[in-house]
């Protein structure tokens, strides 16, 4: 990565996805906000160096950084006003946080705003909660601001998981400068369940691994569901996604325990549970991302399963530092080229 590093502040940071992809991008994070115990020990063990600040957002003042000239603020905030799984309550839920959100970029002036959600909150009952959120911007000086539903699988991940993302910007410039990052996986090429877990399933010598990901595993999963902090976790999803996961050869009804990948003799036909770590690996994080050696698996999992992938963050934020810093996105992308030849 040439040219500076931009600067970051996140809210509800979960476990980190969105900051990783972020840094990807090409930011340096001044400031993560989570709140949950878990999600903050899967930070520190992986990010030592990241300002984490375990709070409430709702409790947090951000008015130190308003004469830091920060890029970007960004979050994703809790979906449970707007998730189908629950009731859909929106502005009126107590768990909405976008309030806060909003006040972060009051606070802050950064030059962007991201924020990420789930697709139900692009549903024709939230138009109006969308709405006051864009004019609520507008009227701190945010020029134009934007929601798109964007496809993980589009952009390298073996899960179809829609996400409703929010951009914004100060300076009308950089607004039109903005364009949505390009699919890099459009349907057609997306990588299949198959294709991005064989390794960890063969890890214990199973050998039907290749038979399982070249001729049942030939799709991509459908959106993993973590539950909440308190609630769920314990398997991946409900009914209609376990269903899913069975055609795909897996048991949805629960988790096997760290690192148990199916051991030679396992039955050929027989599903099996998914670990964690290929849990981690459909959602897009390196293997490199510690969390077998940082949680057991109940919690472990909902931190993964509640995740923003990191390669969709990456794409997002560097659509976003594109607009910002077009010098240096004309120089990264001349050296792309020069890479790829």
């Amino acid at each position: 990565m040439t040219g500076r590093p931009l600067t970051s502040i996140e809210i509800c940071a979960g476990a980190g996805g969105q900051a990783l992809g972020l840094e990807q991008a090409g930011y340096e994070h001044k400031l993560l906000v989570e709140y949950w115990e878990p999600a903050c020990q899967i930070l520190e063990a992986n990010e030592p160096g990241w300002r984490i600040e375990r709070n409430d957002v709702r409790a947090v003042d951000f008015t130190e950084f308003s004469n830091d000239d920060i890029d970007l603020v960004a979050g994703g905030v809790p979906c449970t006003p707007a998730s189908k799984a629950g009731k859909q309550l929106g502005a009126s839920d107590s768990r909405n946080l976008w309030p806060d959100a909003l006040r972060m970029v009051e606070e802050v002036r950064p030059r962007a705003a991201m924020f990420e959600n789930v697709r139900g909150l692009m549903d024709d009952k939230f138009a109006g909660w969308r709405q006051e959120t864009i004019d609520r911007l507008e009227s701190l000086g945010y020029r134009d601001p934007v929601w798109k539903l964007i496809y993980a699988a589009d952009f390298g991940v073996p899960q179809l998981r829609p996400r409703s993302i929010l951009v914004a910007f100060r300076d009308a410039e950089d607004r039109d400068r903005f364009q949505w990052p390009e699919p890099i996986t459009p349907p057609g090429s997306r990588v299949t369940v198959g294709a991005a877990l064989e390794d960890l399933v063969r890890a214990k010598g199973w050998e039907h691994a290749e038979h399982w990901a070249k001729t049942v595993a030939t799709t991509i999963a459908p959106t993993l569901v973590g539950g909440s902090e308190k609630h769920g976790g314990a398997d991946l999803g409900p009914t209609r996604a376990r269903a899913q996961w069975l055609r795909l050869g897996v048991d949805g009804l629960g988790l096997a325990n760290h690192g148990d990948a199916p051991a030679p003799g396992w039955p050929k036909d027989k599903p099996f549970k998914l670990t964690v770590r290929m849990a981690a690996r459909i959602q897009g994080f390196p293997d490199t991302w510690k969390i077998d050696e940082v949680l057991r698996k109940t919690n472990a999992y909902k931190t993964m399963g509640n995740a923003f992938p990191p390669p969709v963050a990456r794409a997002v934020g560097m659509a976003i530092r594109d607009a910002l810093e077009p010098s240096w996105a004309r120089n990264q992308h001349r050296l792309d080229a020069e890479d790829a030849a």
